[in-house]
């Protein structure tokens, strides 16, 4: 009879203490990221051109928004993001480079973790990087007298 009462005595505490813990998703005062966009598109770039882009947000919740940690998918984009805390109703900025020396597709994703309800958001970048075309000076023909004669 002991251990029942001892066993349904843990379970009952157990359960309470489960009960307890809140989600931070459930705080109504937690902070919101919402982006303008989600995904830059680039189009087509050319070799070595710029590779820059902004992606705006703001913070819609009702506590300071701080941004923790934002990675990219890999080292050919780097981003840079405001470390300090962000207030409820103001705007930043997440600046991403992407280096556009290597010919191709771009796809490639930027992953934002923050103290946020709806964190971790993916950002998302892509376009297609060409060879710049090879700039050529026309061509002049000189007849017998040393003058030019256009085309």
């Amino acid at each position: 009879m002991k251990r029942i009462i001892l066993l349904f005595g843990i379970i009952l505490i157990t359960l309470l203490g489960v009960n307890a813990q809140t989600a931070e998703g459930d705080n109504p005062m937690a902070p919101e990221i919402t982006f303008n966009k989600l995904i830059h598109d680039y189009g087509t770039i050319y070799q070595n051109g710029n590779g820059d882009c902004e992606f705006e947000f703001t913070n819609t919740g009702k506590e300071p928004l701080v941004l923790t940690n934002v990675r990219s998918s890999c080292g050919c984009t780097v981003p840079k993001w405001p470390r300090q805390p962000i207030l409820p109703g103001k705007t930043e900025v997440i600046k991403v480079k992407y280096k556009t020396s290597r010919l191709g597709k771009i796809n490639k994703s930027v992953t934002v973790q923050c103290n946020a309800k709806n964190s971790p958001v993916s950002l998302r970048i892509s376009g297609e990087v060409v060879q710049a075309p090879k700039e050529t000076l026309p061509e002049k023909n000189i007849d017998a007298s040393g003058s030019p004669i256009a085309k």
